[in-house]
């Protein structure tokens, strides 16, 4: 079995050089960028599996690279895991809807970055119900290709958007807490606080436009899916 593929873009040498040995130590093939230019560059070049990006970067920010990643075909649904130094929520917020999948605040332990690695692994590798196509009004959700098209148009969404999506189709009108959303998304093996349920439901709803209706939210519950047939 090839060795997952791990592109980690940060400024501090040292950092790098401590998660590379660590990741390496655990199976991982490593590459390394000082800034988000290379960063972009490298991606493209050889998509990794899954990428670690610091926020606070020389030249282009963090942010910026996240988006861009998003923004390219090779690298679209690849997971992202930013790295903040400064923890605030506004930092982790504002990589959430650009599209990262999960996220850890410096200093951290190298033993659960590489738990987090292996967790978003794990997710983008689940095959739930493959084959299986749900419609939900005027969404159809591809599960074997991780593909959702919206009034026959294609939808980018985050893995992480996906699998909320997909959670909430599969019981149209059913209520889920954020704390049963957070486990459908991530197995249950991640630090994902409950603010970022909400951050994902509000990008799902800008990319459906004038159908994010459909994603109603109910006061001191949680979310449900409505099918516009029944909703």
């Amino acid at each position: 079995m090839a060795k997952p593929r791990v592109l980690i873009v940060e400024d501090d040498a040292d950092i790098r050089e401590v998660v590379r040995y660590n990741l390496e130590q655990e199976g991982f093939k490593v590459r390394e960028a000082a800034t988000g230019e290379a960063g972009l560059v490298s991606a493209r070049k050889k998509p990794p599996d899954v990428v670690l990006l610091d926020l606070m970067l020389p030249g282009i920010q963090g942010l910026e690279v996240c988006r861009r990643l998003r923004n390219l075909t090779e690298t679209r649904a690849t997971p992202i895991v930013m790295l903040t130094a400064k923890g605030e929520e506004s930092d982790i917020v504002a990589g959430l809807e650009m599209g990262a999948d999960d996220y850890m605040s410096k200093p951290f332990s190298t033993r659960e970055l590489v738990a987090r690695v292996r967790s978003v692994l794990r997710r983008g590798r689940a095959s739930d119900d493959i084959g299986t196509i749900t419609e939900v009004g005027p969404l159809e959700i591809d599960s074997g290709r991780h593909e959702v098209h919206l009034r026959g148009e294609p939808l980018k969404l985050t893995l992480a958007e996906f699998r909320l999506l997909k959670s909430l189709s599969d019981n149209p009108g059913r209520v889920f807490t954020r704390a049963q959303l957070i486990r459908n998304i991530t197995g249950g093996d991640t630090h994902i606080v409950e603010r970022n349920i909400d951050v994902h439901v509000r990008s799902l709803r800008k990319k459906l436009g004038p159908d994010g209706y459909l994603i109603r939210t109910v006061r001191g519950v949680g979310y449900k899916l409505e099918d516009e047939a029944t909703g």
